[in-house]
């Protein structure tokens, strides 16, 4: 049994840990706080080992950078002539 406890400890330790992960991996993905430096952090990752991935990532980033036309105040919106 005392040659047990040490490996128990550690391998309680090492779940805790995962436990804490998974914990603040869904935490991160339900409210969107990942941040732009994990999100830089995972594109230069993906650049460097997927070649297709970093043609997708500027393709995202250009999409975020669009603006939706905004409705004008006083009405529907209708054609210039």
């Amino acid at each position: 049994m005392n040659g047990l406890l040490p490996l128990l400890v550690v391998f309680g330790g090492f779940a805790a840990v995962l436990v804490g992960f998974v914990w603040l991996a869904r935490r991160v993905r339900r409210r969107g706080t990942a941040g732009g430096a994990v999100g830089a952090a995972l594109a230069s990752w993906e650049e460097a080992f997927r070649v297709t991935a970093h043609e997708a990532h500027v393709e995202v980033q250009a999409q975020a950078r669009r603006q939706a036309p905004v409705l004008s105040p006083d009405g529907k919106w209708r054609p210039t002539r």
